[in-house]
């Protein structure tokens, strides 16, 4: 077969290749798929030789959510040092960390919205959506950028957060004179010291002050909620 032969030939196949292109987030896995269920993909965001693990979601509001974080069960420790913090922990299926190196890549690719969902153990729900979330790189402490607040009920913790490196036990980048990961059993944006602490310890309701997954515009400082989940999406 003569090499013009063979292109012509392989054509049609290398342009479905194209098409093909792997996912970047979430969003793309419902574009390409649009029957696709809520549940755990395969995402590209550093290109297709690499895929992460990540739950993907359809709710609420049109869905194309990928999830960076989830909290639901205390079956997970979030007690845990840099390099896991920036490498991601956990199961997608479950509770998990997705990694400060892998949300920096998506929010660095497209701009992102964030929504925080919570619960606590009597069954109440509330929400907090941000229309810009995004987080540097590590030359940068993956610093987060965080604004345009909409409430669903669960009031503003996160905004206190904003423009504030990521700090865990063994890497110290936060505004106190101590180490907030070390006060309170977690590794998060601390500011002075925090507001919220989606990665404190679970703590299945009532808490020792600042300890568990606080949400202070909710449920203050003493009460460790049953759930929370950090999702982003590409801005519609």
């Amino acid at each position: 077969m003569t090499p013009v032969v063979l292109l012509l030939f392989l054509a049609p196949l290398l342009s479905c290749c194209r098409a093909e292109a792997k996912s970047v987030d979430c969003s793309d896995v419902f574009k390409q798929n649009p029957s696709s269920a809520s549940g755990v993909y395969a995402i590209y965001p550093f290109g297709e030789r690499f895929s992460v693990q990540a739950y993907c979601d359809r709710k609420p509001d049109g869905g194309g959510w990928t999830v960076i974080q989830r909290r639901m069960d205390g079956t997970v420790n979030f007690y845990r040092g840099w390099d896991q913090y920036v490498a991601g922990f956990g199961d997608a299926g479950g509770e998990y960390w997705l990694g400060l190196m892998v949300i920096h890549r998506i929010t660095a690719k497209r701009p992102q919205e964030l929504l925080v969902e919570m619960e606590d153990f009597e069954g109440n729900k509330a929400s907090a959506n941000y229309s810009s979330f995004s987080v540097g790189d590590e030359c940068d402490g993956y610093k987060l950028t965080v604004s345009g607040f909409n409430d669903g009920g669960a009031g503003d913790s996160l905004t206190h957060h904003s423009d504030m490196k990521f700090t865990t036990y063994d890497k110290d980048q936060d505004a106190n004179a101590s180490n907030c990961a070390k006060l309170y059993y977690g590794g998060w944006w601390y500011n002075n010291c925090h507001w919220t602490n989606p990665n404190g310890l679970y703590a299945w309701g009532a808490s020792t002050y600042g300890i568990g997954i606080n949400w202070r515009t909710w449920k203050d400082f003493t009460y460790s909620l049953k759930s929370l989940t950090m999702k982003i999406r590409p801005l519609q």
